[in-house]
């Protein structure tokens, strides 16, 4: 479990990622669980759920990424 961690601290975007992509599709499944979507359907939302995620979190990383050069200049 410690391995894991260590992992989600060095690499805080993509462990971002991947729990908010877990969480959305997550989210998703159960919400269309009755609409009747097929396998390729499935596949798609699936696959745009992991991307949003993807965006959601390089966004976000936009602010950090100001924050950092606005320390470096101050210095």
């Amino acid at each position: 479990m410690s391995n894991v961690i260590d992992w989600a601290k060095t690499h805080p975007r993509l462990s971002a990622w991947v729990v908010l992509a877990v969480g959305m599709v997550a989210i998703i499944s159960y919400e269309a669980r009755d609409v009747g979507l097929l396998w390729g359907q499935w596949t798609a939302l699936i696959i745009a759920t992991i991307a949003v995620a993807a965006l959601c979190v390089w966004i976000i990383s936009w602010e950090e990424d100001e924050e950092e050069a606005a320390a470096i200049e101050t210095e």
